[in-house]
């Protein structure tokens, strides 16, 4: 799905933007399928101007067929890997965490999932995420008060505790909070949603299809924040066990299409340090699936969390 904006095609400026805005129409596929004439009128929008950016939009966005060369080139240009801090997990992943993509951790509850992040707008579904705790985590980072209090003041905490603000939320990040974030040169490149879960689980299950609905819409509005905005999401999901007993992801089927990336993260039973945990890629489109590696979610690397262009990773593995 396409946003509408400002300067998309001539003839849509802020007045045109807030006005579709009233009806509840944002992309350009909600406006596509409306009737002008009756748009016309519930908006009090011209009925020939409205048939006019129509005919463009349809004409702009239409589906082209597209080379794998100038997919190269757009995954070059734009793709960035966000060093999630620790290095074994940066290994697992391929060297960080992509943008345009979901990439979602599971585990149980104390795993560590929480812990993993850069600095993020955060959704906090479960009251999970107090000031302190996130003062705790950027002092293995660094000792200096300044450094931890200027990278606080970047940690944008939304707390949601139900599925309709989780979505209102998204679906606010995507059409203004995003932007409002961008200006002035900053622009953010990581969502985290901990935990979608803890949101969706209580509305799926029997014939809840309502609840299946809300999940895929939820899923929908991240992947247009990936892909619209280049950032990096990242989702935090349960476990529950299978008929054979093996940990598996939580929501079920239709979920475990919506991460490019999924990490399984577990304590390793009966270690003298009770922080060590192991990280099992279990679904990744860039490496082979079962990798496993060791960290200490205590000790960090000391090096600072940095943006790579995608274009340096890649041009370095030609032969």
């Amino acid at each position: 799905m396409v946003i509408l904006r400002e300067g998309i095609c001539p003839g849509i400026n802020e007045d045109f933007i807030k006005a579709l805005q009233s009806e509840d129409i944002r992309t350009v596929e909600d406006f596509v399928s409306c009737n002008p004439e009756e748009l016309a009128q519930k908006c009090s929008l011209s009925y020939k101007a409205l048939v006019a950016v129509r005919r463009v939009l349809l004409a702009q966005c239409t589906a082209f067929p597209v080379s794998g060369a100038d997919l190269y080139e757009e995954l070059l240009s734009s793709t960035a890997i966000l060093s999630t801090g620790s290095p074994s997990l940066d290994k697992l992943l391929d060297s960080g965490l992509y943008t345009g993509e979901i990439t979602e951790l599971i585990g149980s509850p104390g795993s560590g999932k929480t812990q993993l992040k850069q600095t993020v707008f955060y959704i906090d579904t479960r009251g999970g995420v107090c000031a302190n705790r996130l003062l705790q985590m950027l002092q293995t980072r660094t000792p200096d008060m300044e450094e931890q209090m200027e990278a606080l003041k970047k940690i944008k905490v939304f707390r949601v505790f139900d599925v309709f603000s989780l979505l209102a939320c998204l679906q606010n990040l995507r059409s203004n909070g995003l932007q409002k974030a961008s200006v002035g040169g900053g622009s953010v490149k990581a969502l985290m949603v901990d935990s979608v879960s803890a949101v969706l689980s209580s509305m799926l299950g029997g014939k809840q299809n309502e609840g299946m609905s809300l999940m895929m819409q939820v899923a929908g509005e991240m992947k247009m924040i990936a892909k619209d905005f280049n950032i990096a999401v990242l989702v935090t999901n349960h476990v529950t066990k299978d008929g054979n007993g093996h940990l598996k992801a939580g929501l079920g089927q239709s979920w475990s299409h919506v991460p490019r990336t999924r990490v399984l993260l577990q304590r390793v039973e009966n270690a003298e340090t009770p922080s060590l945990r192991t990280a099992t890629l279990t679904k990744s489109s860039r490496q082979a699936c079962r990798l496993v590696e060791e960290f200490d979610l205590c000790h960090w690397s000391e090096e600072r969390s940095t943006s790579i262009s995608a274009k340096r990773k890649l041009e370095s593995s030609k032969p």
